[in-house]
C-alpha cells in the first residue's frame, strides 16, 4: 500500500530535504529508546517473574507485577510514535519507497505480525494477572519477549539492505528481479547491526531502569524492593555493556570493508594512509583533523586488525559523494565514549556483585549510574547518526541519493511543529503515568 501511495508522491524538487530529514531524525530519535525497551524490557519483567516461581519470594511477583504496567505504557507509546514513522516513510520519501518498496516491503509486512502478536499477548499478560495460573501467565509473557525481538529485527533488515543492498537487478530506475529474504537477511550489514541493536536495548532499557533506582538510593530509599529492582536492571545493563564493545569491533571491520568513506568519515581520514591514526577531538577542515589528539595506528587497528594496514581516505571519494564529516566524528566518538564508560562500570558492577555477593557502598557509583541512564540514550542517538548519516548522500547505498527520494510536497515545517507538540503531549502523558504508578504502595511483605 505504501509503494502505491508513494507513486502518487513524485519528487517536485528537493528544496525540502533538509527539513524533510530533520523530520525523520525527530521521528527516529523519539521511537528508537522505545524500540530498546521494547527489545529488553519484557525479558527483564519475564526474569523477575520466573525468579518468584523458584524463590516464592514476594518481591520479586511485585516487581514484576509493577513493571508490567509500566511495559504496557511504553508500548502504548512505542505505536503512536512507530505509526508515525511508517506514514513518514511514505510521505516524506516517496522515490525511495517507490523503487524498491517490493525489495524490503516484506520486512515491514513481517514487522507488522510481530507487532499484532506483541499488542495480543503484552495484553493478556497484563490482565492476567491472578486470572491465570502462575505458569501459565509466566509462558504467556514468553511471546511478548519474542515478538520484541522479532519486530526490532525485521526493521534492522531493512536498515542492513539499505546500507549493503543486495538481492535485486537495478534495471532503468527500477528494483527487478527481486529476491526478498537474500536482500533482508543476505547484506552483510543485518546481522552486525541486529546484534549490536539488541544488547543496546538491553545497555538502555537495564540503565534507565536502573539509573531512576539508583536516584532514589541517593535520596535515602534502599528497601529491599528498590534493592531487588537496581539489581535486576542494572545486571541486564551490566552483562550487555562489555559485550557490546565486541560487537562494536565487529561492526567497525564490516563498515571498513563495505562502506569505506563511511570509516574515513569516523576518523576525517583525508588522505589514503597506511598505518592510519584516529584523532581525539579536533576539527576536519576539508584535507585533515587539526587541533586532535592523535594515537598513531589505532584505526589500522581497528579496522582491519592490522599496524599498517592501508585504510582508504576520503581523497578517493568525490566531493558530492561524502557524508558530512565533523557530524559523524563527532557523533562517533561521543558513542564510543559513553559505551566505553558504560562497559566500565558494568565491570565494576559484575565484580563487587559476584566478588563480594553485595552491591557496591560508594555513594559515587550511585551518582554515576544516575548519570548513565541518560547518557546511554545519548550514546544510542549518537550511534544511530553515525549509521545514517554516515551513509549519506545515499539513501540506499551506491543506487539511490537522499535528494532523489525526497518529496516535493510543501508543509513539512508545519508537520515539524505538530510532532513536537505530539511528541511533548506523549512525553507528558509518560511521566504523569510513570510517576503515578510509583507512588502505589508496596505490599508490606515486598518492602
Amino acid at each position: 500500500m505504501l509503494v502505491v501511495a508513494a507513486d502518487g508522491f513524485t519528487p517536485a524538487d528537493q528544496q525540502y530535504l533538509l527539513e524533510a530529514r530533520q523530520l525523520q531524525a525527530l521521528s527516529l530519535a523519539v521511537h528508537i529508546p522505545l524500540v530498546c525497551f521494547g527489545i529488553a524490557f519484557p525479558a527483564m519483567v519475564l526474569f523477575a517473574e520466573w525468579r518468584y516461581l523458584r524463590t516464592g519470594e514476594e518481591v520479586y511477583r511485585t516487581l514484576a507485577r509493577r513493571w508490567s504496567k509500566v511495559m504496557l505504557a511504553l508500548f502504548a507509546v512505542g505505536v503512536v510514535t512507530g505509526t508515525i514513522l511508517s506514514f513518514e516513510l511514505g510521505m516524506l520519501w516517496p522515490g525511495f519507497m517507490a523503487t524498491f518498496g517490493n525489495v524490503f516491503g516484506l520486512g515491514f509486512t513481517l514487522e507488522g505480525f510481530s507487532f499484532f502478536v506483541e499488542a495480543i499477548f503484552i495484553a493478556i499478560y497484563v490482565y492476567g494477572w491472578n486470572r491465570l495460573s502462575p505458569r501459565l501467565h509466566l509462558l504467556s509473557g514468553i511471546p511478548v519477549v519474542i515478538a520484541g525481538v522479532t519486530g526490532s529485527l525485521f526493521v534492522i533488515s531493512v536498515n542492513g539492505f539499505m546500507n549493503h543492498p543486495t538481492g535485486f537487478v537495478f534495471r532503468h530506475g527500477k528494483a527487478v528481479d527481486v529476491h526478498p529474504w537474500s536482500a533482508l537477511f543476505g547484506n552483510s550489514y543485518f546481522w552486525h547491526e541486529f546484534v549490536h541493536m539488541y544488547f543496546a536495548g538491553f545497555i538502555v532499557a537495564g540503565f534507565l531502569v536502573a539509573a531512576a533506582y539508583a536516584w532514589g538510593f541517593l535520596r535515602g530509599r534502599r528497601g529491599r524492593y528498590e534493592r531487588t529492582a537496581l539489581t535486576v536492571a542494572l545486571s541486564a545493563a551490566a552483562i550487555a555493556s562489555p559485550l557490546q564493545v565486541i560487537v562494536g569491533d565487529w561492526a567497525g571491520r564490516d563498515v571498513a570493508k563495505e562502506q569505506p568513506a563511511k570509516l574515513a568519515a569516523f576518523e576525517g581520514l583525508g588522505p589514503t594512509t597506511r598505518g592510519a591514526p584516529v584523532h581525539l577531538l579536533g576539527w576536519y577542515d576539508g584535507r585533515h583533523v587539526v587541533g586532535g589528539i592523535e594515537l598513531p595506528h589505532v584505526l589500522s587497528i581497528l579496522a582491519f586488525h592490522s599496524w599498517n594496514a592501508k585504510v582508504q581516505g576520503l581523497d578517493v571519494v568525490p566531493v558530492a559523494d561524502r557524508p558530512p564529516v565533523n557530524v559523524v566524528r563527532y557523533s562517533f566518538q561521543t558513542m564510543v565514549g559513553i559505551g566505553t564508560l558504560l562497559a566500565l562500570l558494568g565491570v565494576v558492577f559484575l565484580f563487587v556483585r559476584f566478588r563480594r555477593k553485595r552491591l557496591p557502598r560508594s555513594i559515587w557509583f550511585y551518582r554515576a549510574v544516575a548519570l548513565a541512564g541518560p547518557l546511554s540514550v545519548v550514546a544510542l542517538i549518537a550511534g544511530w547518526i553515525t549509521t545514517e548519516v554516515g551513509r549519506q548522500p545515499w539513501v540506499v547505498y551506491g543506487y539511490q541519493r537522499t535528494a532523489q527520494a525526497v518529496t516535493g510536497a510543501n508543509g513539512i515545517p508545519v508537520g515539524y511543529a505538530t510532532l513536537v507538540a505530539v511528541y511533548l503531549t506523549l512525553a507528558a502523558a509518560v511521566v504523569w503515568l510513570l510517576r503515578r504508578f510509583s507512588r502505589v504502595p508496596l505490599p508490606a511483605d515486598a518492602r
